[in-house]
């Protein structure tokens, strides 16, 4: 188990004691989300669209392509969050994942075996065959329930059904603490962010059903919401359905969106037509902002975009460092940065 100490300097947590500060110990783990960009296998699946994956139209070294994309994907995995917690990531959300098998490649490679992560995930009536997914540490997390959301919504034009991703609800213990986690994928802005803005409206709405149903149960469940969104902070989505807010100083059934400061510092985790979006998001409800530490409560929140995940030349150069690209692979990562945040809980 991995421990933070904090003495007498920025980032400290002080017990004073006749006004002398002494050090304290945390345990500290992270939760993070990551868009693994279209991850599909190279088997043709009929009953899926899978003929238009990236990987699917190469043309030669399919295997190759495919190997290298689930090891660019476990190395960045690997070091999530690392840096502080000399662990990766106890709590991954994941979307745009084919099925479980490409997941299993994941977890399994050399870098992350020894983690030991398990796979919550389910088959979504997704067009593009794509879902949501959730790994976590099983030395570390135990799950007690999971259930997908189905997410309907219509066409605005023929009102026929749109099929697009679950939302995934997962229950356990957390080094013994409970907490619940909303893992989401959106519906796209494609056809345009006006027109298509309904639809994640929609979302949002379904989000906010899942924790209220959690918080009508316990006003003081911990509640993480995470996920691409394909809103920023600021969209109606998350500002007036979700009611997320940039302060601590929520109430008890509110929502903390530590993201929206980040987007109002001009950083994203994905770019197009040289403008950044922040898409990607872990947003969290009050009794993780409580101000005792006696069980797990939130630390700080950061964009993983180390300079190997940055396109380093050409027309997208300073753009997330993609996969797939002109038609090839590119043997690049993600179009999307992974987001997390710490939690952390004092040691008796």
């Amino acid at each position: 188990m991995n421990y933070f100490k904090f003495g007498t300097l920025a980032l400290i947590f002080c017990v004073f004691s006749n006004t002398n500060a002494q050090e304290k110990k945390f345990k500290i783990h992270t939760v993070a989300f990551y868009n693994l960009e279209n991850l599909f296998d190279t088997i043709n699946d009929p009953t899926k669209f899978d003929d238009f994956s990236p990987i699917m139209e190469l043309k030669t070294n399919q295997m190759e392509a495919y190997q290298n994309k689930i090891s660019n994907i476990a190395r960045v995995i690997s070091e999530i969050g690392k840096d502080d917690t000399n662990n990766s990531p106890a709590l991954i959300g994941v979307c745009e994942v084919e099925n479980k098998d490409v997941l299993e490649n994941v977890i399994n490679d050399s870098l992350l075996r020894s983690k030991n992560y398990g796979i919550i995930h389910y088959e979504a009536p997704d067009v593009r065959g794509i879902d949501v997914a959730l790994l976590y540490q099983k030395n570390l997390f135990t799950p007690f329930s999971s259930s997908k959301h189905e997410l309907k919504i219509y066409d605005d034009q023929d009102q026929k059904r749109i099929f697009t991703r679950d939302q995934l609800l997962v229950s356990g213990n957390l080094d013994g603490d409970l907490i619940h986690l909303i893992v989401n994928h959106w519906p796209s802005r494609r056809g345009g962010e006006a027109r298509s803005r309904p639809k994640r409206i929609a979302a949002a709405k379904l989000s906010k059903q899942l924790v209220d149903s959690l918080q009508s149960i316990d006003p003081y469940n911990k509640v993480i919401i995470m996920g691409d969104l394909n809103d920023n902070p600021n969209d109606k989505s998350v500002k007036s359905i979700l009611k997320a807010k940039k302060n601590k100083t929520v109430g008890l059934k509110g929502i903390y969106n530590p993201f929206i400061n980040f987007y109002k510092n001009g950083l994203g985790t994905t770019a197009y037509r040289d403008a950044w979006s922040l898409f990607d998001q872990i947003m969290i409800t009050k009794p993780f902002l409580e101000k005792e530490y006696s069980s797990f409560r939130f630390y700080k929140a950061g964009i993983f975009n180390k300079q190997y995940l940055i396109t380093s030349k050409g027309a997208y150069k300073g753009y997330p460092f993609r996969s797939w690209s002109n038609g090839g692979f590119s043997n690049g990562f993600s179009d999307h940065f992974p987001v997390y945040i710490y939690l952390i809980k004092a040691v008796e």
